[in-house]
């Protein structure tokens, strides 16, 4: 796994990138299921959906982690089978998520998962919860690729 942290500003970022010996629509098939995410990561007690249907911009989820308040988060931005952002927001800062899988032929993937705060009070948050933050993102992205590369459940 590569590892990537930067700092300017107001802003912090992490961002972490894994190859998966799965095929993309696999891969998104489990990122889109986020109600699913606690059976592959750890670091994600509850997903629940708020909006009805599939994944979608506008879609909301209330997600439950571990040693961090419940937030909920919106979906903003997505390419369907490739990638999408969301974000959860507070008058002292945003945090913004992103999840993005770039095709390395039939049955391999690159999935690049990031995380950036921004906003006053975001330095601070860094230095409070900046290293279980990095640690929850390397959890997930061992997480999605040990569950994706595991045999068709």
């Amino acid at each position: 796994m590569g590892h990537l942290p930067l700092r300017k500003g107001t802003r912090v970022r992490y961002k972490v990138t894994v190859n998966v010996a799965a095929p993309p629509d696999r891969v998104w098939e489990v990122l889109a299921d986020v109600e699913g995410w606690p059976r592959w990561t750890v670091s994600k007690a509850s997903v629940r959906l708020l909006s009805d249907g599939p994944v979608a911009v506008g879609s909301e989820a209330e997600v439950r982690q571990f040693k961090l308040p419940t937030e909920v988060w919106e979906v903003t931005g997505m390419e369907a089978g490739r990638s999408f952002e969301w974000r959860s927001q507070n008058p002292a800062f945003t945090t913004i998520s992103t999840h993005l899988i770039e095709p390395l032929g039939a049955d391999r993937s690159r999935v690049v998962l990031g995380v950036q705060q921004k906003g006053f009070m975001a330095p601070l948050m860094a230095l409070a919860y900046g290293k279980l933050t990095r640690r929850y993102v390397d959890i997930e992205a061992a997480g999605l690729k040990r569950y994706c590369e595991a045999p068709a459940r």
